[in-house]
């Protein structure tokens, strides 16, 4: 009887090590005790709700009241707020780190460099000022700090480095696993929805194995290994974007120090958010990204973290393993100027009755005479045969390589901008938007660039190739061209189609 207890009593008190070394584990990650830290946190909770209410009241009655500049703080409120409930979530189930205090200062900057630059009525100014004293807490809780603010040098013009600035592989030890993450979301749905649901949230979050970004003033260009560069001003500008199927999506990019935002909304199927923060005294990346998709009620969050490998961007990571396979080992150098005018005809035909996606062409140039004899190799996509809804058949063509007459191989982007049967027949074109003459095509194609782009390279959760043509024309690497034909018929394009196609590599 003796040895019974005595076993029972063992057995107890390995289980209260147990649960004492699991305690401790959280603990390492942050100073002081338990209470006080989750005591600061109900703090920052609560101070939260009080500086977002006279916020609201403080925008009400000022100049700002229904402005682009209104939006922009709403924003970064809701980032912060949504960032330290993330905070506290975690800490409650004993797994908060450094990266998650951290990301709650990340976004207090944002609304930090706003007040500093708009000031509002002094009640909302107090609030902030309480709530910063709390935040100042947290940072020394978990050793961490504010991030340091980008400035203009004065008198030379030139910029002061950004920490976001450089060269960034992924740490899956130190990232949220997005399938765990889309079972979470969907565990409450019937089971075929949560199957299919739970497959287009993981492949909308699966994270790119590398990242690289340049910051000069207000100009971002960013890459992965999944997607090549694109270049934007994040200025919180408002931008609109037209989806094939006729709807208007807005995107919205923010740089505020060393924080980028990138916003795109209107259409459920594509709606995300990201931010992109400095950690660790900029030796780390964090890469927090809320996906929204049709059958949830509320977004789903993942946060990634990468490590440092450059100082500088090095955007040739496309290369790496999860990118797409390029076309005959072609140079990374684009050759034709970005704008030239091209007219090429298929080498083969294709149809709507027939092509799969993916289905490879080449057509062979005519003019400019320097490029005559070259051909030019691309992929078919984005296929649909007409319907009793839609009476419209459509396929998307895009353009990989260029091979010139004496072998080499060069990267190629380009928008197709007119196509005419062997038989003379017009064919209709459709640059991701309606839009008609060439300078006004340059001009949406920018503004449009950021949401689809941005999506498509930290993970294809802008719905995949919709943005292919935006983002060529800022010398992404791929181009676009819809091709479609109204009524009953396929679309058939027979061999010696001639194709009007603007280069838009690199500028």
């Amino acid at each position: 009887m003796i040895s019974a207890r005595l076993g029972f009593t063992a057995i107890v008190a390995i289980g209260l090590l147990c649960l004492s070394f699991t305690a401790d584990a959280q603990q390492r990650s942050y100073r002081g005790t338990y209470q006080s830290v989750l005591q600061l946190t109900h703090r920052i909770e609560d101070r939260t709700d009080l500086f977002r209410n006279s916020l609201d009241a403080g925008l009400d009655e000022s100049s700002l009241d229904g402005s682009r500049a209104e939006d922009n703080i709403n924003l970064f409120v809701r980032d912060f707020d949504a960032a330290v409930s993330r905070l506290r979530e975690r800490f409650g189930r004993r797994q908060s780190t450094a990266a998650d205090a951290q990301e709650v200062l990340n976004r207090a900057a944002a609304i930090d460099e706003f007040l500093r630059r708009r000031p509002v009525d002094a009640r909302t100014q107090q609030a902030w000022s309480n709530l910063r004293l709390q935040l100042n807490q947290l940072a020394r809780a978990y050793s961490v700090t504010w991030p340091a603010r980008s400035r203009v040098n004065p008198g030379t013009g030139t910029y002061t480095a950004s920490r976001l600035t450089g060269t960034y592989r992924l740490d899956p030890t130190r990232s949220d696993d997005p399938r765990e993450a889309a079972e979470r979301a969907t565990q409450n749905l019937p089971y075929n929805d949560r199957q299919r649901i739970g497959d287009e949230v993981t492949s909308r979050l699966e994270s790119p194995d590398q990242l690289a970004i340049e910051v000069r003033g207000q100009t971002v260009t960013i890459a992965s290994s999944r997607a090549p560069q694109i270049s934007f001003e994040a200025d919180g500008s408002e931008r609109l974007e037209a989806t094939r199927d006729g709807r208007t999506t807005r995107a919205r990019a923010t740089l505020t120090g060393n924080q980028l935002i990138v916003n795109s909304s209107g259409d459920r199927q594509t709606d995300f958010n990201v931010t992109f923060d400095p950690i660790d005294n900029g030796s780390r990346l964090s890469v927090t990204r809320r996906v929204y998709v049709q059958g949830l009620d509320r977004p789903v969050v993942v946060q990634s973290t990468y490590n440092k490998t450059a100082d500088v961007a090095r955007f040739d990571i496309q290369s790496g393993s999860d990118s797409p396979a390029t076309t005959g080992g072609a140079s990374s150098d684009f050759i034709v100027p970005n704008g030239e005018t091209m007219v090429a005809t298929l080498d083969e035909g294709l149809s709507t009755k027939s092509a799969r996606d993916g289905q490879a062409f080449t057509a062979t140039i005519q003019q400019p005479s320097r490029f005559q004899g070259a051909t030019i190799t691309g992929q078919v996509s984005n296929l649909q045969r007409s319907g009793r809804i839609t009476g419209r058949s459509e396929m998307t063509l895009t353009f990989d390589t260029i091979r010139l007459r004496d072998g080499r191989s060069y990267r190629f982007a380009g928008i197709l901008q007119s196509v005419r049967t062997a038989d003379g027949e017009v064919v209709k074109v459709d640059n991701e938007g309606s839009v008609k003459d060439s300078n006004q095509t340059t001009k949406t194609a920018q503004r449009a660039a950021i949401g689809t782009a941005v999506g498509a390279i930290i993970g294809g959760i802008a719905g995949g190739g919709k943005g292919a043509a935006i983002g060529a024309i800022l010398g992404a690497g791929g181009g676009a061209g819809s091709v479609y034909v109204q009524g009953r018929d396929d679309l058939d394009l027979n061999p010696g189609t001639e194709l009007t196609i603007r280069s838009s590599g690199p500028r």
